[in-house]
């Protein structure tokens, strides 16, 4: 019996020591095949991982940001680095006998950084000035040599202070002095006369990031005729409630742009439409590039070149040429011009709002129309082929 379990028990020890044999085999070669496989598919996870954090559309994508980011800082500091006056308009007031020889003296200066202007009276020339056709008039006084200039500094105190610093070097020259009138400062809250700028920047922003989230919301599907629709109708309540909210900072909260309540919003309305409409069409015809293109007219190029910091006259030549084409320029245009001087020189900038808000409309409307004419299209003629 002893014989019999020793038997077993160095049965039961041999097929134990088989048994952890075959297991050690085992788990030598899982841990070989194990860290063979896990090597290999750690190394593929990352590159999928890689792979699908970068895809090469993603890739892209942040090949647009980056030309974005380089062109804000291209074009903002290519505009603002070195302002230098070039035709700068004023207006001067002075007797017959010294009123050519001063003209020409001055539209001689080198760099041509003045335009001037004769008026015959004083009045004359104060209404140019209000009326936005010059930045200074400057009023000669025959009997003296103190002579006056009148400013607007609620128009912009860098075009202001250009034209300054131009004729009273001018006139140290002439051994004369020249006292400074500002006959429409910026209201108190408006200190650098910005405020007009800083809305309207607000306003422009706000109306192509409302349009992207409404694509956003929609999981970025293609727009329909009827969704471009819906769309573009979202953006007048959303304009609305934008010029509102924004009057409402400028005047009762912060008094920066008292006055001229109810024109701005209706200015804000405009200005938000029209940066929603584009929104809206340049998302349509190009998807998420078209949120590139926006920012890159709106906020690139457009707020640089809108004389809010520097008016035209201050800027490089491309700047000066598009800003008050685009919308930013126009709509820092009539705010300041209808808070400050009555609305003058105003017409022009609104057909300019009212053109970009209509050919975004237009665009858009016509990107989602052929859009969904081409899709019917081309599900039509595969079922009709089939058909025959």
């Amino acid at each position: 019996m002893a014989d019999a379990r020793d038997d077993g028990d160095a049965g039961d020890a041999g097929n134990a020591g088989n048994a952890g044999s075959g297991s050690t085999a085992r788990t030598g070669s899982g841990t070989g095949t194990g860290t063979d496989t896990g090597t290999g598919t750690g190394g593929q996870g990352f590159l999928g991982e890689v792979r699908d954090a970068v895809s090469t559309r993603s890739a892209l994508v942040m090949l647009g940001v980056l030309l974005l980011q380089l062109g804000f800082a291209l074009s903002y500091m290519g505009a603002f680095h070195a302002p230098k006056p070039h035709k700068v308009p004023i207006t001067v007031v002075a007797p017959p006998a010294v009123e050519r020889d001063l003209v020409a003296r001055l539209d001689a200066l080198p760099g041509d950084p003045l335009q001037v202007t004769p008026a015959a009276t004083r009045a004359q020339a104060r209404a140019r000035l209000l009326d936005r056709s010059t930045d200074a008039a400057l009023l000669v006084d025959p009997a003296g040599r103190t002579d006056t200039l009148l400013v607007a500094s609620a128009g912009g105190p860098s075009a202001t202070t250009a034209a300054t610093e131009i004729l009273q070097e001018v006139a140290r020259a002439q051994d004369r002095a020249i006292v400074v009138r500002d006959i429409r400062p910026p209201a108190a809250g408006d200190s650098r006369g910005l405020s007009s700028f800083y809305l309207v920047l607000s306003w422009t922003i706000g109306g192509y990031l409302a349009a992207s989230a409404l694509n956003m919301a929609a999981g970025s599907k293609k727009p329909t005729l009827r969704r471009t629709l819906v769309r573009l109708t979202a953006m007048l309540p959303y304009g609305f409630v934008s010029g509102i909210g924004g009057a409402i900072i400028v005047g009762p909260v912060l008094d920066c742009l008292p006055g001229a309540f109810w024109e701005l919003v209706g200015i804000g309305t405009l200005v938000v439409f029209a940066s929603g409409a584009v929104g809206v069409a340049l998302q349509s015809v190009a998807g998420t590039v078209g949120l590139g293109l926006t920012i890159l007219i709106f906020t690139i190029l457009g707020n640089p070149s809108s004389g809010g910091v520097y008016p035209s006259s201050l800027l490089p030549p491309f700047w000066s040429a598009i800003g008050q084409a685009l919308p930013p320029g126009a709509g820092t245009t009539v705010v300041r011009n209808t808070v400050y001087f009555d609305g003058n020189a105003t017409t022009g900038a609104l057909w300019i709002l009212g053109a970009w808000a209509f050919g975004g409309v237009v665009v858009a409307i016509l990107a989602a129309g052929l859009r969904q004419g081409w899709l019917r299209g081309s599900r039509t003629r595969p079922a009709a082929a089939a058909a025959h």
